[in-house]
């Protein structure tokens, strides 16, 4: 069985709770596939359960959260993220710099990045690519940033 999915409350649970007790005579559960169930009981947004084009904002937070080890800013924040290309199977390309060719960091982040990316529940999968052009330089940087490193 390939297709997640999550177990309706049974008899026994309370409202609101996270957790219910079987007895003997509560056999039947209904079961709906995870993509047509959200707790409120309607149906989720398209975009939810690996159908569809994955949210950009969605992206741009699990990227958000990859840090360079060096920099205590996240990458989309530092100016990074060149470009992030969402297709309607699910797949995302990002394109991302480094702030200079022989960055320690050049084998890990490209790897944290499609990782994050992938976590996402409407991405079928991620490819990152590294660009060079146009250089990085600072004013790609953020005002958040900016603020963060006293560069403003």
């Amino acid at each position: 069985m390939d297709e997640k999915h999550q177990v309706e409350p049974a008899i026994g649970m309370a409202e609101g709770t996270g957790s219910f007790s079987l007895e003997a005579d509560d056999t039947a559960t209904k079961v709906k596939p995870v993509s047509a169930w959200t707790p409120d009981g309607e149906k989720p947004p398209e975009n939810s359960a690996k159908t569809g084009t994955p949210d950009e904002d969605t992206v741009i937070e699990a990227i958000a959260t990859v840090y360079d080890p060096e920099i205590p800013v996240n990458i989309y924040e530092l100016g990074l993220i060149y470009a992030i290309d969402l297709h309607d199977d699910g797949s995302v390309k990002v394109e991302m710099t480094l702030t200079a060719p022989n960055c320690p960091s050049a084998q890990e982040l490209p790897v944290q990045v499609k990782e994050a990316v992938e976590k996402i529940d409407a991405v079928t999968s991620a490819t990152v690519e590294i660009v060079w052009e146009p250089p990085w330089d600072m004013s790609r940087m953020s005002e958040d940033a900016r603020l963060a490193l006293n560069m403003f």
